[in-house]
């Protein structure tokens, strides 16, 4: 066949060229691709019912945006499903303006509700001021993390939402396995899942609906859609070892394409093999917020906590 010709349709230009499948697709036969992949998803891991409120974790960049077109797109079949995105601002000047201000004209353009929270209203500070006041810290990216978590889960609580929907891509879901087992954290390496779910409700089911879809391949198939994704990157990224990992990993599929597909197959079986082996983790409501904590105070609680902020004043004022 043509290698200029879609290997598909057989009637379009190439548009892409899918090293790890060895085909070219037209943009059409490549964005039907990429739909089909995430709803195939979505029934392999069972991450939705038809009347769910889906709380949509909306940053500002191409993996969130592309997320909220796919889910909104698959969601017009299924009218009791409802979709509210929900943003955080965390307080890091110079680069989360531009990406809220990104989110919120798609979602109105989109016709979907959207609630903004930020680091400050719930535990007083933003992530800039917060860390300008630790003389040893850890990396900002730990604390982001652990308060982006507990505000995404406060929010969509606030809305009602019954799941949250996160726009972790093939990349990612690669990444944080291979970071969890580098540093020794078998306990989430077991318990990083496509779905994590508790039957005591403790806390929201969260889905990864993008997980088996590469990076490359959601910016590219934003981009064909007319999205403008955040042109700024967050100044504490470099910080972080995932940085690091990030740009290995990339030389490796490079080089090899189909890395990233064979190490997720490989880790979830391995993911399989282990569960049975690891005491599960026992959760209990955090005695300053409420929110679920495997001690007696959660992680968040336990970060704020050190700097006597957020104990004085219990319980997050979001809600």
């Amino acid at each position: 066949m043509d290698p200029m010709i879609c290997g598909t349709c057989g009637n379009h230009p190439a548009f892409y060229r899918r090293e790890y499948e060895g085909v070219a697709l037209c943009k059409a036969c490549f964005k039907t691709s990429i739909e089909r992949r995430v709803k195939r998803t979505i029934g392999r891991w069972k991450m939705f019912e038809p009347n769910d409120h889906i709380a949509v974790a909306v940053s500002g960049g191409k993996d969130s945006l592309t997320m909220l077109m796919i889910l909104k797109k698959l969601a017009s079949r299924f009218p009791r499903t409802k979709l509210t995105a929900v943003t955080v601002d965390e307080g890091i000047a110079g680069y989360r303006e531009e990406a809220v201000e990104l989110a919120q004209n798609y979602t109105k353009k989109l016709d979907v509700a959207h609630e903004i929270v930020s680091f400050a209203d719930i535990f007083g500070y933003g992530l800039d001021d917060f860390l300008r006041e630790r003389s040893e810290r850890l990396t900002a990216c730990s604390y982001c993390g652990v308060f982006r978590r507990k505000a995404i889960n406060l929010a969509a609580r606030k809305v009602g939402a019954t799941k949250i929907a996160t726009a972790h891509n093939l990349d990612d879901v690669v990444q944080t396995y291979l970071l969890n087992l580098f540093q020794g954290d078998v306990d989430r390496f077991v318990r990083s899942s496509p779905v994590l779910r508790d039957s005591r409700g403790m806390f929201l089911t969260r889905v990864k609906p993008l997980c088996e879809v590469p990076e490359r391949e959601i910016a590219l198939y934003g981009y064909s859609e007319g999205l403008v994704f955040q042109s700024v990157s967050c100044p504490y990224m470099t910080e972080a070892l995932r940085n690091e990992l990030r740009s290995a990993v990339n030389k490796l599929e490079i080089a090899h394409p189909g890395v990233l597909y064979s190490s997720y197959r490989a880790m979830l079986r391995l993911r399989g093999l282990a569960e049975p082996g690891v005491p599960s983790s026992t959760l209990v409501p955090c005695s300053n917020c409420g929110e679920p904590a495997s001690s007696e105070l959660c992680e968040a609680c336990r970060m704020v906590g050190a700097r006597g902020t957020m104990l004085e004043n219990p319980r997050p004022t979001l809600l």
